[in-house]
């Protein structure tokens, strides 16, 4: 199978440093740094395919032409677009706090990337089995809430600072039902491990066994990704741009391009909670588990961007009144029924 590839890969490196005597601790940290930079390689390129990818759907929903200039078919664009932007004077508002204001944008990327540790992209292809594997994400993912903030705060503007209060409060806002979205599958399976969720799912996905707690996840999740049509952070029909007002350059883009890693965290998690991970639709293993897992983000990340396209964006009393009136008791709900429905499972002795 496909995945044998990577696995084999590790073992060959791994043999490597035991070959010419590396000590077992050195020998750890080698490998955690080289599935680091594979995470941080992946995440880039992926990143600049879904920039393209969202510029090309877009114009086909809109009627547009989109790239076509730089490279076949525009393919480059992203590329002539990073460039730019690398380019672009990076300038620091005086009344800024420079320390937060710089770092912000550095460290902005760090938890997406220390999320992807965890995922399993095939079967046996996690760079970390971890048995809190759901909780660890949750929990990095949540520190993007603070780092926009940095940004905000740090950049000793009013507008930025709004701006950045109102992503604090969306975000605040909308993690509560998506965690609480996740409860009926880890109450159905007992476990936090990833892996062992996606195993659970052989018989049947959990999108058919809890289609509320999928739907609750998704809509959380594409506000938590700051999605059309809860982007209020850097609403385009606004003068400003939220908390990254002040920011130019790659500072900018740093924060635009977390937008896309967290559309992908997001897709990753709703395949592995209720797509079935790498698990083959209709016994389909010819192919290999990687293949099917991506084809799920892949369809779920298309999910993302038509929504965006099509629909428009909503007030911000809206946005809150939409999460606390309605996707929280939702959730609440989605779980009390999930306990019901154990209760009489086992009663019934299924």
């Amino acid at each position: 199978m496909g995945e044998n590839i990577f696995l084999n890969i590790a073992s060959w490196i791994r043999g490597l440093l035991d070959s010419i005597g590396v000590p077992l601790l050195a020998s750890d940290i080698i490998m955690m740094i080289v599935k680091a930079s594979a995470i941080i390689v992946f995440i880039s390129l992926n990143v600049i395919w879904l920039v393209l990818m969202e510029r090309k759907i877009s114009a086909y929903i809109q009627c547009r032409i989109g790239p076509n200039r730089v490279g076949p078919k525009g393919t480059l664009q992203t590329v002539a677009d990073v460039i730019k932007l690398m380019t672009k004077e990076f300038l620091i508002p005086r009344s800024a706090d420079k320390v937060i204001y710089l770092l912000a944008p550095l460290v902005v990327f760090a938890p997406p990337t220390l999320a992807f540790a965890v995922v399993p992209w095939g079967d046996g292809m996690a760079a970390i089995d971890m048995g809190i594997g759901v909780f660890y994400l949750i929990a990095v993912t949540s520190l993007s809430t603070i780092i926009f903030w940095m940004g905000a705060w740090g950049s000793g503007n009013k507008y930025s600072l709004v701006g950045g209060m109102r992503v604090v409060a969306q975000m605040v806002s909308y993690e509560l039902p998506l965690v609480l979205a996740l409860l009926g599958v880890i109450m159905i399976t007992g476990t936090l491990n990833m892996s062992e969720i996606v195993e659970a799912q052989k018989n049947v996905w959990f999108i058919f066994t809890q289609p509320l707690a999928f739907l609750i996840y998704f809509i959380a999740g594409v506000s938590e990704a700051n999605r059309t049509p809860f982007d209020l952070v850097e609403a385009e029909s606004e003068i400003i741009a939220g908390p990254y007002t002040e920011y130019s350059g790659m500072g900018y883009a740093m924060f635009m391009l977390t937008e896309y890693a967290s559309v992908l965290v997001i897709s990753i998690m709703c395949t592995i909670m209720f797509l079935g991970g790498w698990l083959a639709p209709f016994g389909w293993t010819f192919l290999p588990s990687w293949f099917w897992f991506f084809l799920k983000v892949y369809v779920m990340i298309f999910l993302f961007m038509w929504i965006r396209w099509t629909y428009p964006r909503i007030r911000v009393d809206q946005l809150m009144g939409f999460g606390w009136k309605v996707l929280v008791p939702l959730s609440l709900a989605n779980i009390f029924v999930t306990g019901i429905g154990m209760y009489v499972y086992r009663s019934i002795g299924w």
